[in-house]
């Protein structure tokens, strides 16, 4: 049989060389398009429901939304194992499948049972899937630094939450952009218990007050010159002064009494539970670029790159 291949060979010379050149040059475009990554990704096929229940316990979260959620998940079709953890406000469900389950077609039936599953929650618990990736596909971390001190922390972190972080998720390949250190701004109102009580106002009846006061209403419309003109009310609070004005009562002696006479109205940082420290020079704020499932690693950081160096 060898003697045979080695005599159609010779007498052959044009075909074996030519697939020499053939089988060459596919081996070197191979070499170009192979995916190069630090870490392989053999993680399991998994679907990841994290459920804020805010203010409670993890026992009350363990027994309102884990085992619910866990029970529910254990009938998903494929899945062969079922893992829940509960935290302080937090829950979260890891459904693994078999291996060589489709992820997406995975993901179709856990939000399939997870909306079956969602009336037996508490109302304030609000269920979501986690992003299609990996802890792998951590591949691109950035820092915001302002070497010259014209912004702190806070205008930093908005500039990532509400800029960056929606340019960077429309790079190919990039399921999540996660926010890391800075300070949340948000609108604190520190209410005075002395005047509260003066005034008879329990805390709920300022919360009522507050919810009531931001939002906008539409109502119909109304024809004048042959032309229809739409009305609504436009009520969103955009200033401390929009705060400190909203009314919650009105005494016998016909004096209105508003939230900025009971509470002092400012602006500060959102509580934090950890902070993003770069190279020993102080705190920064920047984010964390996390992949899809399966892409290329490195096409996806270059990506990234470009995109950052562009914005």
């Amino acid at each position: 049989m060898i003697a045979k291949l080695i005599h159609w060979s010779i007498a052959n010379r044009f075909l074996v060389l030519l697939a020499t050149v053939l089988v060459a040059a596919w081996g070197v475009w191979s070499v170009t398009k192979t995916p190069l990554d630090a870490i392989p990704d053999l993680s399991d096929v998994q679907v990841i429901i994290r459920t804020t229940f805010p203010g409670q316990a993890p026992q009350i979260v363990e027994n309102q939304v884990t085992y619910p959620l866990t029970t529910t998940m254990l009938s998903v079709p494929g899945a062969k194992s079922v893992r829940g953890f509960s935290f302080f406000g937090d829950s979260f469900v890891y459904v693994l499948f078999d291996d060589g389950t489709d992820l997406y077609w995975a993901r179709s039936r856990v939000l399939e049972y997870l909306n079956q599953v969602q009336s037996r929650l508490p109302a304030s618990a609000k269920a979501s899937l986690g992003p299609d990736a990996t802890g792998v596909g951590w591949v691109y971390e950035y820092a915001l630094i302002d070497r010259s001190g014209q912004h702190d922390l806070s205008e930093l972190r908005a500039l990532q939450d509400w800029f960056l972080k929606y340019e960077l998720k429309a790079v190919t390949n990039v399921a999540e952009v996660a926010s890391i250190g800075g300070m949340v701004k948000q609108y604190q109102v520190v209410l005075d218990p002395d005047r509260l009580r003066a005034y008879n106002l329990p805390h709920s009846r300022i919360v009522d007050a507050i919810q009531k006061a931001n939002q906008e209403n539409g109502g119909s419309v109304l024809e004048l010159g042959e032309a229809e003109y739409m009305v609504r009310a436009s009520g969103y609070l955009q200033s401390l002064d929009d705060f400190r004005k909203i009314p919650l009562l009105t005494t016998d002696a016909g004096v209105s009494v508003r939230l900025g006479d009971v509470a002092r109205v400012q602006v500060g940082p959102e509580m934090r539970r950890g902070i993003s420290e770069l190279d020993g020079e102080g705190e920064v704020a920047g984010g964390v670029i996390v992949m899809r499932t399966g892409k290329n690693a490195q096409e996806t950081i270059d990506a990234v790159k470009a995109k950052l160096k562009s914005l």
